[in-house]
């Protein structure tokens, strides 16, 4: 494969290779009904394992934050216990339902309620209650606070609201998981900078989004003109696609002849920043960019239903979309960089967080204008192009997890995509 370019006449490449998606249209409805959101809510968020946040967000025994899902109908505190463990909590007292951490993020020696003080020890545990004499049969060993599964996976925390999880978070996030474990999260988890807004969308709006490069040739033109389309891939066709029962990852084209601006030239020479033109492989495990080839920006990875860690050589970012209400979404992105040694490290750095800021607004500029004329009902369906396949897959995952469906049925596993590559 050469530039993203075809592998037969009708530019079918990818729904060749997963023929169990269909070409059917996608229904407009999925992005409007409340009665498939509210299935969305018990079928899907709170069954699966979800991220909340890094590691280094609570590097202390005592450290924490919160995080309120409206979709699950709860508020959770994450917090880092005594032994250094990472626990995690549904944030409501044992007494009388208040909430009990209402910073989002802190550190502490117990959690007291502010209404009437009951306090927990970072382990969970009931450990003073006032008066508590004047109580009637008080178990203080059984009125914890109630313990929400949680794991770590790459210094990625991921908690999963059910009370018995289905698999663990290494049988849930698979292939995909394993295949990223040896990326350098950590070294390059230094510095971060995270921009969050709450957008009148639904949620799959705003993922879907970020799932294809069709549009960067277009939303993208002022931003990063050429940088991820040339005259051989216009339309920035990706060069690879892996599919798994939920996740999905896509090798994005980046164009080796664009010419930078001065600045971004500068910038450049001095750090790894989206836009960036040459990439070395000495830190890439085989499954980021497999096909290892000289075209390749960034891997997006999705990691079903929410969360994307999208990879490249020397820094990555993710993006985080927790659903609010059918038509409301908290909308997270965030970059990270390893620890600047230099001046120069640190204007490259700024610079491109200034690129990826420019970048996001002009996505999150569509978001609300799509939803806000969905409800029309003037559009029935939605056609999908070959390229948006990730789009498809995540709709169809979806759609067989509201209706109690096995996920994976009909994919087929893929041939080595380096030796996939050569053939075509």
């Amino acid at each position: 494969m050469k530039n993203g370019s075809t592998t037969n006449g009708n530019g079918a490449r990818w729904h060749d290779q997963y023929p169990h998606l269909g070409k059917d249209p996608l229904p407009a409805q999925v992005y409007t009904s409340d009665e498939q959101f509210q299935r969305e809510r018990e079928h899907i968020f709170k069954k699966v394992w979800l991220n909340v946040g890094r590691v280094e967000q609570i590097p202390n025994p005592g450290d924490y934050f919160v995080q309120d899902l409206a979709v699950c109908n709860t508020s959770v505190i994450v917090t880092r216990g005594k032994d250094g463990a990472v626990k995690a909590f549904h944030n409501i007292c044992s007494h009388r339902g208040n909430k009990i951490a209402w910073d989002s993020k802190g550190s502490c020696h117990m959690f007291t309620c502010k209404f009437h003080g009951w306090s927990y020890t970072p382990e969970g545990k009931l450990a003073f209650v006032p008066d508590e004499a004047r109580f009637f049969n008080l178990k203080k060993e059984t009125l914890g606070l109630t313990p929400v599964a949680v794991d770590v996976w790459a210094g990625f925390i991921f908690i999963n609201v059910d009370p018995t999880p289905r698999e663990t978070l290494q049988e849930y996030l698979g292939e995909l998981g394993t295949g990223l474990k040896d990326y350098p999260f950590g070294e390059l988890s230094a510095t971060s900078t995270s921009w969050s807004t709450e957008v009148k969308a639904n949620w799959k709006v705003v993922k879907d989004a970020f799932q294809e490069v069709y549009h960067v040739a277009f939303l993208h033109k002022r931003s990063i003109p050429d940088s991820f389309t040339s005259k051989e891939n216009p339309y920035g066709s990706p060069l690879d696609v892996r599919l798994y029962p939920r996740h999905g990852c896509m090798s994005i084209y980046g164009n080796a002849g664009y010419q930078p601006t001065p600045v971004a030239a500068l910038a450049f020479q001095h750090g790894a920043i989206i836009i960036r033109k040459d990439f070395s492989e000495s830190r890439l495990p085989p499954a980021v960019n497999p096909t290892r080839s000289k075209d390749w920006s960034l891997d997006l990875n999705v990691i079903f239903p929410a969360f994307f860690v999208d990879v490249s050589e020397g820094s990555y970012f993710t993006h985080q979309f927790i659903p609010l209400a059918v038509d409301r979404t908290l909308w997270t992105s965030t970059q990270y960089f390893p620890k600047a040694k230099s001046a120069a490290q640190r204007f490259s750095q700024e610079y491109g967080n200034v690129i990826f800021r420019d970048i996001i607004l002009e996505d999150g500029r569509t978001f609300e204008e799509t939803q806000s004329v969905l409800s029309s009902g003037a559009k029935k369906e939605f056609h999908l192009h070959d390229e948006e396949i990730l789009v498809r897959h995540s709709h169809h995952v979806v759609d067989q997890m509201i209706n109690n469906r096995p996920v994976g049925v009909g994919l087929v596993p893929r041939a080595n995509s380096k030796e996939e590559s050569a053939r075509v």
